[in-house]
């Protein structure tokens, strides 16, 4: 599955099928929530809230993906992501784009719109 943030596939015509999205919410333990609000007092990068996202956004794409499987398509473009807080330590990460069939090369002098 060719997955792209822009908005065609170079090279490529395609056919839309839709758009496709996956969505999660993601919340890390008691342990390292308490422990992410004393770095707060010092500063810097709480790492376990980076890894809890960068989880969060791959369960997104995941769901996202086969979604697009679903309806038979073979790449995803304008991929693009969101997030919210939910509660304290909980984040929701979206996921989102449009679910292509690649039909082959463009010709020369084609016109992409």
């Amino acid at each position: 599955m060719k997955l792209l943030s822009i908005d065609y596939v170079p090279g490529c015509k395609i056919e839309a099928l839709g758009m496709v999205k996956g969505a999660v919410v993601q919340t890390k333990h008691f342990g390292k929530d308490f422990m992410a609000g004393l770095k707060t007092l010092v500063g810097g990068e709480i790492a376990a809230y980076t890894q809890m996202l960068n989880e969060a956004r791959q369960i997104a794409v995941k769901r996202m993906v086969d979604e697009a499987k679903a309806l038979g398509a073979d790449g995803i473009i304008g991929i693009r992501y969101g997030s919210a807080q939910m509660m304290q330590g909980a984040a929701e990460v979206l996921a989102y784009g449009t679910a292509v069939k690649i039909l082959g090369p463009e010709k020369e002098g084609t016109v992409r719109l």
